[in-house]
């Protein structure tokens, strides 16, 4: 029989990490949500903001009636369009209690906590120059926040920025990250000196300390809690790429790279960096897990993203009070998001060491 390649040996290996392959299979669910978060959420306005202060903390699964005002739009939004940013137009809504409908109007009572069967009966025509009045019933899966938004809505949108944020500033950490490292394992000397000290100095510093200093610096927004997480992320990636490449420059096959005169940049990422994937993809696993977590912190101590946009640590601190009393939901729904994150990379990061490590035996 064949001998089985690397990667085959791999997946192999990997597969039979039923953990491991659990998270990976709950990541992978987790980003088709976030990537399609405003074609699934039933508010696809932009940011999932569309407020209703009359349907306030409702339980989950109320189902409500509500009067729909339809614009006549010249275009529709175009498909990539909604599916990046929502729907910039989205369809103005008011709920009701009672409703009916004759060929030309609608006549409804409006909406109240406390059904009134005397309440006063309002009526709108179903057809007017702008656009056209519709009555449709509407089901909030996991009630609403403090502000009458569909959670469910928001919790997706805020999936999408958790699982963004971690990817972004992964990327970052691992360019530089990797590069530094793999620079100062292979010149070593006063380079690696260098690159050791900054490596201890930032290392030194409390990783939250360090994220909310840049992120003070740079200001508050999408854009800038990427830097700031990557920017603090790098140290671990740094560190061990130098130990790899340090046992691996004095291979045979980096000292004939430079007999046949390569340079070193080509050495370094042609021959050596491929050499480091392995740790690269165990450590990338990690800082994902840890970059949600500095992503929610920052969010909840108002620093991270700002109102109207969604996140699970803003959702976090706008619900927190609500833990006492008989909505706790709120708070502790966007909460079980962020743990089951977490846990799932963790799981992943551990099944990628297992397989990458030749020592742990398969089952």
């Amino acid at each position: 029989m064949p001998e089985a390649s690397v990667s085959q040996v791999f997946w192999k290996r990997f597969r039979h990490n039923k953990p491991a392959v659990l998270g990976g299979l709950f990541l992978l669910l987790a980003t088709l949500l976030a990537l399609f978060a405003y074609v699934l959420a039933p508010d696809g306005s932009s940011n999932a903001n569309q407020q209703e202060l009359r349907l306030i903390a409702l339980s989950p699964g109320t189902r409500v009636q509500v009067v729909v005002f339809e614009l006549n739009k010249p275009t529709a939004t175009p498909f990539f369009k909604r599916l990046l940013s929502g729907d910039a137009q989205p369809a103005a809504f008011f709920p009701v209690q009672r409703f009916r409908l004759t060929t030309d109007s609608i006549y409804f009572q409006a909406y109240t906590r406390v059904v009134d069967a005397h309440a006063d009966w309002e009526v709108l025509p179903l057809q007017t120059a702008e656009g056209r009045y519709g009555v449709e019933s509407r089901r909030y899966w996991l009630g609403t926040d403090v502000m009458g938004r569909d959670l469910l809505s928001r919790l997706l949108l805020g999936l999408r920025v958790s699982l963004a944020v971690g990817f972004i500033a992964v990327l970052i950490s691992i360019a530089i990250g990797a590069s530094l490292g793999a620079i100062a394992g292979y010149y070593r000397g006063w380079v690696d000196q260098f690159i050791g000290w900054l490596i201890n100095v930032i290392w030194s510093i409390p990783s939250l300390l360090l994220v909310i200093a840049f992120s003070l610096a740079l200001g508050k927004g999408m854009w800038q809690v990427f830097l700031a997480v990557g920017l603090t992320m790098w140290v671990d990636v740094a560190r061990i790429v130098r130990g790899r490449v340090l046992s691996l420059r004095e291979q045979e096959f980096v000292t004939a790279a430079r007999a046949m005169g390569f340079s070193d940049l080509r050495i370094i990422f042609r021959h050596l960096m491929p050499n480091v994937v392995g740790p690269i993809v165990i450590m990338a696993a990690s800082n994902f897990a840890t970059a949600i977590l500095v992503e929610s912190g920052l969010s909840f101590l108002g620093l991270g993203l700002q109102p109207p946009a969604a996140s699970l640590g803003m959702m976090i601190k706008e619900h927190y009070p609500y833990i006492i009393m008989d909505a706790a939901y709120l708070a502790l729904v966007p909460g079980l998001v962020i743990l089951l994150l977490v846990l799932a990379f963790n799981l992943l990061g551990n099944g990628l060491s297992d397989a990458f490590d030749s020592k742990v035996k398969m089952m």
